[in-house]
């Protein structure tokens, strides 16, 4: 039978010819009639013989939009009383001859389809394998992107994706990281990436069998594709010594990675759980002098001494946002005098807040100040024998500083939640999303998802003070809703 033929040709499922078989006959026979009807056909597997058939969506009777498809419930069930919604009424259709060029159009909707399939069933294989880095030919060269060719499979390397420095061209052999798989793409399905920090993590691993037997891991990697790059590494084994055994014998490891992204010098770090640590050993080769570590804001406070400044900044800022990137903190680099005049600024105005709000005087602010408080939330809720232990105080004095402390939060709480009166429940929904910064974004005039969504990273630093990680972070949620509706039409225009 021809359809055997063609499955075992194009190395796809008998089932999937029948299929497009099928769906190219019914698409001619419904281009004999005028009406917008829905058309199936079956084809008998053994025979051949085919049988079209008209049919009827059943619906809720208020739904029936497309009499021509579609048919109430009602009526329905008194056709058939088991008939459900969704379910579908037939009736056969007199087969119809097709001319040649209603022939023509059939076959060319069967090798799509045949195409299509055969497409899906080579990246599923692909898929199978479990593989992240693709290497092959480049094919050809479209609008400065490369088609790249490896076995049955193409994959689509962007201009944008493609390392700087490096001028590839048609026939070259190219490896790239799986960055997206794009099923609905008319073209290549797999897009490719050489300057995603995934990609030099999975290079390592290829070099260093340590990686692959769990012995060693990559934490992270930050790049300057084609320039510099940091990546962390931890080991499993203490006997195994996570630096070395990456560089490999005179270098020979980090060297194969190096010419794959087209000399990048790469930095190899010591990962710390501890994030000061990670963060003095992916600042090298500067050296550190003390760090402050803020949670709230997930920044930390570098303190390098003038020699080691420009090291620590790196060119055009390189060191630092490598090492930034890299540990997932945000450092602010100064010098000794910078620090020395941020802890004055920071400690006037926490003496100021605890004058003004816990109504005490500048004396005991600077107790407070001394004994490391620098919040109302830690005087309110601190267990009070931490406060108890401060020689200056007695329990009056405590209970005093404690029941001041929660009366300004309380009183500064219900001020919040009055400024967030009217602004829609999915801004307050967003992840790290809190009623003080809700507050503050109704104040400018943000009081919905969309009008988070329009703001520029840099509009929201300034409007609320946040760091640029976090805005990011914030304005990406908002827009998530975007993307999903997008990806919803698409899916169904496909």
């Amino acid at each position: 039978m021809q359809a055997d033929a063609l499955a075992r040709e194009k190395n796809v499922d008998k089932d999937v010819v029948f299929a497009a078989l099928e769906f190219a006959l019914a698409s001619a026979t419904k281009k004999k009639y005028s009406d917008d009807i829905d058309v199936r056909v079956s084809i008998d597997r053994a025979s051949g013989d085919y049988s079209p058939f008209r049919r009827w969506q059943v619906v809720e009777d208020e739904a029936l939009e497309f009499p021509e498809r579609q048919i109430g419930l009602s009526e329905a069930q008194q056709r058939d009383p088991n008939l459900k919604l969704e379910d579908f009424i037939e009736e056969p259709l007199e087969r119809v001859e097709f001319g040649r060029i209603g022939a023509q159009a059939a076959k060319q909707v069967i090798l799509q389809r045949i195409r299509d399939a055969e497409r899906e069933q080579i990246l599923n294989e692909f898929l199978s394998r479990g593989d992240e880095l693709v290497t092959g030919t480049i094919k050809r060269m479209e609008r400065g992107n490369a088609i790249v060719e490896s076995g049955r499979l193409e994959a689509l390397l962007g201009r944008d994706q493609m390392i700087p420095k490096e001028n590839l061209r048609i026939g070259d052999r190219v490896r790239g990281w799986v960055m997206k798989i794009d099923r609905t793409a008319r073209g290549p399905q797999l897009l490719l990436s050489r300057t995603a920090p995934q990609f030099i993590m999975k290079l390592f691993e290829l070099e260093v069998p340590e990686i692959e037997e769990g012995l060693l891991e990559i934490k992270s990697a930050a790049r300057d594709p084609g320039v510099r790059a940091k990546i962390g590494v931890h080991s499993n084994d203490r006997r195994i010594d996570p630096i070395g055994t990456c560089v490999g014998m005179r270098g020979s490891r980090v060297q194969a990675v190096t010419q794959e992204l087209a000399g990048e010098r790469v930095d190899i770090v010591l990962w710390s759980a501890d994030p000061a640590q990670f963060v003095i050993g992916a600042l090298a080769p500067a050296e550190v002098s003390s760090i402050v570590v803020d949670e709230e804001k997930h920044a930390m406070d570098v303190v390098v001494d003038e020699e080691n400044l420009a090291i620590a900044i790196g060119r055009s800022g390189q060191n630092v946002r490598l090492a930034s990137e890299l540990t997932g903190w945000q450092i602010n680099l100064m010098t000794e005098d910078e620090s020395n005049r941020k802890q004055e600024e920071e400690g006037a105005r926490v003496k100021a807040l605890f004058i003004e709000q816990l109504d005490v005087d500048e004396e005991v602010a600077d107790i407070l100040i001394q004994e490391g408080f620098s919040t109302l939330e830690e005087i309110a809720y601190v267990p009070i024998n931490e406060l108890m232990e401060i020689e200056a105080f007695d329990e009056d004095t405590v209970n005093a500083l404690r029941n001041r402390a929660r009366n300004a939060l309380l009183v500064a709480a219900i001020a919040n939640e009055e400024k967030v009166e009217g602004v829609d429940p999915e801004l307050l929904r967003l992840q790290d999303m809190d009623t003080q910064l809700a507050a503050k974004l109704a104040e400018a005039g943000v009081r919905t998802r969309d009008d988070l969504a329009d703001l520029a990273v840099d509009e929201l630093s300034e409007m609320t003070g946040l760091e640029e990680e976090r805005a990011k972070t914030l304005i990406m949620a908002a827009r998530a809703h975007w993307f999903a509706e997008e990806a919803t039409e698409q899916g169904e225009a496909h």
